[in-house]
């Protein structure tokens, strides 16, 4: 090595270690770029050099360097640039060189800062020089928006030097990097629709390439054209039919690589998932792909030692079988089965009777995949399906067998719970035998893993009559494989017989009692005695399944065995910090220590110094997080454990989801015990609250009950006095409201929301001050103007060409989703509004023309739904003052109480009872005026069907609000007997309590309509309440359950018509009547 290379690598070394900022520009200027002397080798690594500094630390190095320093930079990378044998080190030295300085081109405005750049690219292009040509278009390959905003100026110029290169025909590697850069700069401009028209008949030459690169070994161009599908799949239309053939060519084209094969599927399957309406107009093309993916399927290797593999290996997901059930699964979900399932079931069917077992296992397998996807067609004929599904746990070839255990646990999830209803006695039958396949112990395993899937969403009473035949086949077998344990080793049966056994009692709870005894020695033992690393999955597993019997049974037939449990557990928990970080014990001891908690409750507290600290260490895990681009994401790998985000100009974030599972579950478990323990919890509120609000803000786990854990801390906290819990309350505020303006998916957003709004009316007045205010203002206000701006989009997407109503189901998820964060949005505005009262209003009226939209009569339902119900909580919690803004909702609300929509009508509803209850004198005309509405709708014939009966019995509460608190509207005399006769409302248990309020005033008032004459309306009147009982309309904390339960009392004195009362009851209303007496 020379001197001057020495020098360049210690330069090198040094720099990721303590060169400072002045050294760092030395380096720059002196050390690397200006005296870089013409050996080929120092000139790459100084190259290399500058790259890493400041593709590290960009923001920290380039701007501090003087305008000089930085010109000296740029002149000395193009002269370089120009001036280097680029046949011989192009590669090396211009990647390294110009994509280091891919952010410094364009300023703040878009204006491109280093127009010796675009000059050396447009020369290179024009350049005799392949090596040129070749620099120019990684370059633009690499940073397709280098343009800036005079992109548009240059766009014929992009476009020729493009359509040039694609067509030199002397170089196939620049027609490859041609198309390379054409695919990047399309994707670069994915929302720009008259560019990507503009780009269209570059597609034809994009597709070449793809075609060529592929029998040249290079899958770079089929790559890019996956990112299109995925990105930009409009730009693909109008060579729609030749994308899709070319890429059906290539993966039935056996002489290519599994990779390059599985690459072109890739291209289709992502276009039914990202376009899907546009490719289900190519039935021809979808129905050739489907037995492609079927071929891939059947791909599969012969082993003699399949069946007695003791351990299961992770999917090989490079494996054509696996792509091929992936790709179709993916193609059912995103085409829907009224398309796919017609174009599969016969290549089904036929497979499932080839002599060959992998056509058969793939068959299967084929039917596993389609559920989701297929399911409202499948459903209609899953008796068929069941039936020869179930003839292939019989089948001579193991793997087939074990495709049909697959096939039925995986219907088993997806048409839950139907399938259990339907099945329960064939299925259960039959996986019972099949668990008796001693000779092949996968198949067996998996025909346990089947039947948890079954147990986990069976109905506890389809179970019952099966309990006492599971039990005996499951401890049957767990006797035999502990004894094989013992003599030969062997445990993967053993892991999934435990885990049976715990699916089992978890269904069939205090049911799975007598059962206890049998399996819980045996338990303990395992725990006990497999400490060997080979069975830390059997032991960790034999935990979960000892805490979810311990659940199942209850704390009395649990408590003998409590003790022992918790010493097991202990032990294991003080050995936590020698175990491994992967090891599979970690998150079941998190889990089993959490079920504990909820068995033995308060007395679960003292265990906490034990538990709390391993458990903090697994939920504050930090994972590893990278920004690559496009150089380094090929060195690194997702089954490395590393997902990535595509950023665009060819960079992508990377996180390492290693042990983020486990810090999802420590979390979960800290809320549980938050929940479960409450006071008890207040010493370790502080750290668990300084660790969940910093991950409001963690995108990279979907778990939103994480996201409702707010309210329950501050529960916790209370204990320790309102100082207190206002400071916990400051330091999660801020974050709450942040992460409502952020948060990216609707699911954790709605969680939030609804978190924020709990934690508000627990704190009461005075929690938000006006910073708070005006930031959550803003942000209610742009998720309103998102929320119209959704619909409009979604309008305008049903006016596409490409519009079927496969996209019209998936128009309508969107369109619940948007309504479902509009609820949230009303959740907020509630808990505001109930806190503050009228002093709120002011903040309230900047969205106030927002909320007026939602009513209008040309809204959807929805829309009209929750803006009634925010002005309901505007009359209800902020009047009389709210009565200034009765002139944008009066007329909606009036209009509404006889709504189409039933939902309408009980916001309606409710808005006319708040008004007669608070609204005061000025709302007095309107509750007049709409009483005869609410009368007829009560009295509609269809009144009390399934689906109107909530709006009914908001419109009875309503008419029992205006007798109650605005008489003087009312005829009461006349209204009085129809209200009693409609009683008791049973589906809407708030609004019971109301009307049961009102007939305590009128029975202790003696009011003589209700009583009748010689109280000749009390039997009906036991009626009403015993049915109120019985149904949980009224429950013993309600305070009108005393004053019901008084009424009773007193008639119980009077002899006669007691037992004329209670002989008109049956016996459930009997007992009902008994149950209050008991408890009120």
């Amino acid at each position: 090595m020379s001197c001057m290379l020495r020098q360049v690598v210690l330069l090198f070394q040094l720099s990721f270690s303590d060169i400072y900022m002045s050294g760092l520009r030395t380096a720059l200027t002196s050390g690397v770029i200006m005296k870089c002397v013409p050996h080929p080798q120092v000139k790459t690594m100084a190259a290399v050099l500058l790259r890493r500094l400041l593709s590290s630390s960009f923001e920290e190095i380039y701007p501090g360097l003087t305008v000089d320093m930085q010109t000296a930079i740029k002149t000395e990378l193009v002269t370089r640039g120009s001036a280097v044998d680029l046949l011989v080190h192009a590669y090396s030295v211009w990647y390294t060189t110009f994509s280091c300085l891919y952010m410094v081109p364009l300023d703040d405005d878009g204006n491109n800062q280093w127009p010796e750049l675009l000059k050396f690219l447009f020369d290179s292009v024009n350049s005799d020089n392949v090596g040129l040509r070749e620099a120019a278009l990684h370059i633009f390959w690499n940073f397709p928006g280098i343009f800036g905003n005079q992109q548009q100026h240059y766009m014929e110029v992009i476009k020729r030097m493009l359509v040039q290169c694609m067509q030199d025909q002397e170089n196939p590697q620049i027609r490859t990097l041609a198309a390379r850069a054409a695919a990047s700069f399309v994707l670069s401009n994915e929302g720009n629709a008259a560019l990507l028209k503009h780009f269209s008949d570059l597609l034809p030459g994009i597709l070449q390439a793809v075609n060529e690169s592929c029998y040249q070994g290079d899958d770079s161009v089929l790559k890019s054209l996956v990112e299109i599908a995925d990105t930009a799949p409009k730009y693909l239309r109008p060579n729609l039919e030749a994308t899709l053939q070319l890429s059906l060519k290539l993966c039935a084209d056996t002489t290519l690589t599994n990779m390059q094969r599985q690459l072109a599927l890739e291209v289709i399957v992502t276009l039914s998932e990202t376009a899907a309406a546009m490719l289900r107009k190519h039935t021809a093309i979808v129905a050739s792909s489907v037995p492609q993916m079927l071929a891939m399927m059947v791909d599969l290797e012969e082993d003699e030692d399949w069946s007695m593999a003791d351990e299961l290996e992770d999917d090989d997901f490079d494996s054509n079988a696996v792509a091929g059930e992936s790709a179709l699964d993916r193609m059912a979900c995103g085409l829907g089965g009224k398309m796919v399932l017609p174009m599969i079931k016969q290549h089904i069917m036929t497979m499932l009777q080839n002599p060959d077992w992998k056509y058969r296992h793939a068959g299967l397998m084929a039917l596993s995949a389609i559920g989701e996807g297929c399911h409202q067609q499948m459903e209609a004929i899953l008796n068929e399906i069941v039936s020869f599904l179930l003839l292939f746990c019989q089948d001579p070839h193991p793997r087939v067998r074990y495709a049909a255990c697959n096939a039925i646990g995986q219907m088993a999830t997806d048409f839950a719970p139907t399938f259990q209803k339907k099945f329960h006695d064939k299925v259960i039958s039959a996986l019972l035998q099949t668990m008796e396949d001693q000779t092949n112990p996968r198949v067996q395993a998996h025909a346990a893993a089947a039947l948890i899937n079954f147990t986990e969403d069976c109905p506890k009473s389809l179970l019952i009559p099966y309990l006492d035949s599971l039990v005996q086949h499951l401890h049957v077998i767990m006797v035999a494989k502990l004894q094989e344990l013992i003599q030969k080793g062997t445990k993967l049966v053993l892991e999934q017989v435990v885990t049976s056994i715990a699916s089992v009692a978890d269904t069939a709870e205090e049911k799975f009692v007598p059962y206890y005894d049998l399996f819980m020695p045996s338990l303990k033992h395992i725990v006990e005695n497999a400490v060997q690393k080979e069975l830390r999955l059997l032991r960790g597993k034999t935990i979960e399944c000892i805490s979810l019997i311990g659940l199942a049974v209850g704390k009395d037939k649990f408590m003998p065995d409590a003790s022992a449990v918790m010493q097991l557990l202990l032990k294991t928990q003080t050995d936590f910090n020698d175990l491994e970080d992967d090891d599979p014990q970690i998150s079941y001891m998190i889990s089993a220590w959490a079920r504990m908690c909820k068995i033995l409750g308060k007395e679960f507290q003292q265990y906490l110094p034990v538990v709390m600290g391993p458990l903090m260490k697994t939920a504050s895990i930090k994972p590893e997080v990278a920004l690559l681009d496009t150089q380094d994401m090929e060195n690194m790998s997702e089954d490395d454990g590393w997902e990535f985000v595509n950023l665009g100009d060819q960079q992508s974030f990377g996180i390492k989801t290693a042990g983020l599972e486990e810090k999802a579950t420590a979390c979960q478990m800290l809320v549980c015990y938050a929940k479960e323990l409450k006071e008890g919890f207040v010493e370790y509120t502080e750290q668990v609250v300084k660790l969940m609000v910093p991950l409001l803000k963690f995108y990279f786990h979907d778990d939103i009950l994480l996201m409702g854990s707010m309210p329950l801390l501050l529960e916790c906290a209370r204990v320790r006095g309102p100082d207190y819990l206002t400071q916990m309350w400051h330091f999660m505020c801020d974050a709450l409201i942040k992460a409502i303006g952020t948060e990216p998916d609707s699911d954790v957003l709605s969680e939030i929301m609804h978190s924020f709004a709990k934690c508000i009316e627990l704190m009461g007045e005075g929690c938000l001050n006006n910073e708070h205010f005006e930031e959550l203002g803003g942000i209610l206000k742009g998720k309103l103007e998102e929320h119209f701006k959704n619909q409009e989009l979604r309008q305008a997407k049903r006016q596409d060409e490409d519009y079927d109503e496969g996209m019209e189901e998936t128009l309508q998820d969107e369109d619940e989703n948007d309504v479902y964060i509009l609820t949230k949005v009303s959740d907020i505005l509630h808990s505001v509004f109930s806190s503050y009262k009228e002093q709120v209003l002011p903040w309230f009226e900047q969205l106030l023309q927002l909320i007026v939209q939602l009513v209008c009569p040309s809204r959807p339902w929805a829309d009209r739904q929750w803006g009634l119900c925010i002005f309901d909580d505007v009359v209800e919690h902020c009047s009389p003052s709210s009565f200034k803004y009765a002139e944008l909702f009066l007329r909606a609300m009036a209009l509404s109480l006889c709504d189409t929509s039933p939902e309408v009508r009980q916001a309606a509803a409710y808005g006319v009872g708040v008004m007669a209850q608070y609204g005061g004198e000025n709302y007095r005309p309107f509750c007049t005026e709409a009483l005869p509405t609410l009368l007829g709708v009560i009295q509609s014939p269809d009144s009390k069907v399934k689906e109107n009966v909530n709006a009914t019995e908001n419109c009875i509460s309503a008419v029992g609000k205006v007798m109650r608190f605005r008489p003087e509207c009312a005829n009461v005399n006349e209204i009085l007997p129809h209200w009693l006769s409609w009683l008791p409302l049973n589906e809407d248990k708030e609004e019971a309590v109301h009307t049961f309020d009102f007939l305590c005033d009128l029975i202790e008032s003696n009011n003589p309509i209700v009583l009748g004459p010689d109280n000749a309306n009390l039997p009906k009147i036991f009626q009403i309440i015993a049915e109120g009982v019985a149904n949980e309309s009224v429950k013993s904390e309600d305070a009108c359950s005393k004053r019901l339960a008084n009424v009773i009392r007193q008639v119980q004195g009077s002899g006669g018509l007691w037992t004329q009362c209670v002989t008109m009851l049956n016996e459930t209303q009997q007992k009902a009547i008994q149950d209050l007496l008991n408890t009120a």
